[in-house]
């Protein structure tokens, strides 16, 4: 196939297939398999859609390294379970996210964790170090860091796959109000409720990219925050509020920003045309009742 390398956010989309379809779907024995069957028919509309020359599955191996936690204590503390440090996911969703791990095993997808690591660090190297073009497939607005004349982004948004956009460095800008390289400084003046990030008081999403437009990077704008020597669109009280919360916007950045010097580069990123392990393959198909998915999939990786 002609098409850029497939990264995918994995647990962006099996989450989305988990709440979007109905538990009432199930296998023989009565298990809810919404997640696996949802997963599976996505990528396989994925791989119809882009024909992509390589695939790679980004793996949470860290949800939520203690690093980050160092940093910014708040990251990501909306998703813990109660009285535990471990992340909560739904009873009937844990067995499926291992079921899809498998059937991606079992096909011979590059499914890539690192110990330590978010998928995110791992996609960010991952399209750092591919030497072609790239497609990273998330709802995560964060990873609108790696986008470059390169690397494209696939936003996983309201409906079907057919209607996700694929958005360039120009459409980032158009859309956000700021470039791919600008975002994340953006992000920790605006905050962000789903990774945990407070933000700066007083601070949306316009003012945010007014400010870092006008001033360049966070550096620039605390630097003149604490100055005397500043105009519109930075005010008195915004001014006093960034130089108080200089040491947060410095920490958040550095939580936001992924790591792109993973140890990559040894997977097999070819999109698999033939099982590796076809006997495991049929095997979790059929006790998660996607045989008919599984085949759909396989078929479209055929071209």
């Amino acid at each position: 196939m002609s098409g850029p390398l497939l990264i995918l956010d994995s647990a962006t989309l099996y989450y989305r297939a988990f709440y979007a379809l109905p538990e009432k779907l199930t296998t023989p024995d009565g298990r809810p398999h919404n997640a696996v069957r949802g997963f599976v028919s996505m990528l396989t509309k994925l791989v119809t859609l882009h024909h992509p020359s390589g695939l790679v599955a980004a793996w949470d191996n860290d949800w939520r390294p203690a690093w980050r936690v160092e940093l910014v204590p708040s990251y990501k503390t909306h998703r813990l379970g109660i009285e535990t440090s471990a992340e909560e996911v739904p009873d009937t969703l844990s067995p499926q996210i291992d079921a899809i791990a498998a059937l991606l095993d079992a096909w011979g997808v590059a499914r890539i964790g690192i110990n330590g690591f978010e998928a995110d660090d791992v996609i960010a190297s991952v399209a750092a170090q591919c030497q072609g073009r790239s497609c990273v497939v998330t709802s995560d607005r964060d990873l609108i860091q790696v986008v470059t004349d390169r690397v494209s982004l696939l936003l996983q948004v309201t409906g079907g796959v057919e209607g996700w956009p694929v958005l360039g460095p120009e459409a980032i800008k158009e859309k956000y109000g700021v470039s791919p390289t600008k975002y994340l400084a953006m992000a920790a003046l605006r905050g962000d409720p789903s990774d945990g990030l407070p933000g700066i008081a007083g601070i949306g999403e316009k003012t945010a990219a007014a400010l870092i437009n006008e001033y360049g990077d966070l550096t620039e704008l605390i630097k003149v925050s604490s100055s005397d020597t500043y105009d519109r669109p930075l005010t008195p009280r915004l001014a006093e509020r960034i130089t108080a919360g200089s040491q947060y916007l410095h920490d958040a950045l550095a939580v936001i920003t992924a790591e792109t010097r993973l140890p990559v580069a040894a997977w097999d990123t070819d999109v698999p045309y033939e099982p590796v392990d076809m006997n495991a393959l049929r095997e979790i198909s059929m006790q998660w009742g996607v045989e008919k998915y599984v085949d759909e999939l396989l078929q479209a990786a055929l071209g």
